[in-house]
């Protein structure tokens, strides 16, 4: 019962739930900039170049035999995956960068000193008074 106990625990935490938002939100942002990439991106990439589809850029290096398939080297899916990893990772970049500005503006603001604790204000007193009788 003490490793259910630690395992609740342990998901129950900000931390686990974070990253698993994090990690969902990764997946659909990943998918976005891939429908990005291949539908939006490289078709006018692909017509600059000759009216080349990326999808479709292979190597065959065997033919189809009966009934195995093709054997394909599928590099123009490979182009579009570095794209789509290009985007994202630029993406992660800005946003990082963007969080390192704020903490940095925070750690140049002064703190504001901390008020004066009633001791401090009672000797401030105290040496007041004694200034003005000499």
């Amino acid at each position: 019962m003490g490793m259910m106990k630690e395992f609740k625990e342990f998901a129950a935490q900000g931390n686990v739930v974070d990253m698993a938002v994090g990690i969902i939100i990764g997946g659909a942002f990943g998918k976005n900039v891939s429908s990005i990439v291949g539908d939006v991106l490289l078709p006018p990439i692909g017509l600059l170049l000759g009216g080349v589809d990326f999808g479709s850029l292979a190597v065959t290096l065997k033919q189809t035999a009966g009934d195995a398939e093709a054997v394909v080297i599928s590099y123009g899916k490979f182009i579009q995956t570095i794209v789509d990893f290009v985007i994202i990772a630029f993406a992660i970049f800005l946003a990082v960068k963007g969080l390192n500005r704020l903490k940095r503006k925070q750690a140049e603001a002064p703190a504001a000193p901390p008020a004066p604790s009633k001791e401090e204000i009672l000797l401030a007193e105290i040496r007041d008074i004694l200034r003005e009788k000499r």
